[in-house]
């Protein structure tokens, strides 16, 4: 991992936190999800937003359900049962993918925006991957192609509303 890269990403971080924050602040319930890493991400920054910003915020990481509902509906849409089985009034979906092209949390986005359900999207990799394409009141991108760099950014982006 290149830690002058990393820096100069986290650098973009600071414009976008009064963003970040008033959403966040607008919103009681929030579903966080992502893939592997991103889904560690989700389920840590869940926790902290429960704790910390008082919101109703949960993640997709219970093993069962998810293995459930990956063999009851598929994996490519899994995450998008868990949105219309959890969200309600004044929901706020973080979807978190390195690559942006996950095809399950494409869906699920696809999903948020055909329900107008307000979405935060997280990515990665290449600049116009699937995910920055769907309506979000917000889409952070790291203009990285290295997994550890770009999983670092989410969660200091993620956390940096946690004053």
């Amino acid at each position: 991992m290149d830690l002058n890269h990393t820096q100069k990403e986290i650098e973009k971080i600071k414009p976008l936190v009064g963003k970040l924050k008033s959403i966040v602040d607008k919103t009681e319930n929030i579903i966080i999800i992502g893939n592997g890493g991103s889904n560690s991400i989700a389920s840590h920054i869940a926790q902290d937003y429960t704790k910390v910003l008082g919101k109703k915020a949960i993640s997709f990481s219970d093993p069962s359900r998810l293995t459930c509902y990956m063999n009851d509906y598929g994996i490519e849409n899994a995450y998008m049962k868990f949105i219309e089985h959890f969200s309600q009034n004044n929901t706020l979906v973080i979807l978190i993918s390195s690559s942006g092209e996950s095809k399950n949390i494409v869906n699920a986005a696809q999903y948020c925006n055909e329900n107008d359900l307000d979405l935060i999207t997280l990515s990665g990799f290449d600049s116009n991957n699937l995910l920055r394409s769907f309506n979000s009141k917000l889409s952070y991108w790291v203009d990285s192609k290295d997994y550890g760099i770009v999983e670092c950014v989410h969660q200091i982006f993620l956390h940096s509303i946690l004053v």
